[in-house]
């Protein structure tokens, strides 16, 4: 089953972008439900991500590239 993990909401502004500042693990390595997998950035909010599932970790974009948020930004395989 494939999980996607959506950038969170941390604007009002429908139309508002973030980044990645820093993947924690890497495409392909396994997580557990709970871990966090990334640190994201609006405009000078960050937020630290966690894996809703446990699973094998696949990025979807890179770090500091620029997602709209509800995006979603990464998968996890069960």
């Amino acid at each position: 089953m494939i999980t996607e993990v959506p950038f969170p909401v941390m604007s009002r502004e429908p139309d508002a972008e973030g980044v990645v500042g820093t993947w924690f693990v890497n495409h392909g390595e396994q997580v557990a439900a709970g871990q966090v997998i990334a640190e994201v950035q609006v405009d000078k909010i960050s937020l630290d991500v966690e894996a809703p599932v446990a699973g094998t970790m696949y990025q979807y974009v890179a770090e500091n590239a620029p997602i709209k948020q509800g995006a979603p930004m990464a998968r996890i395989d069960t």
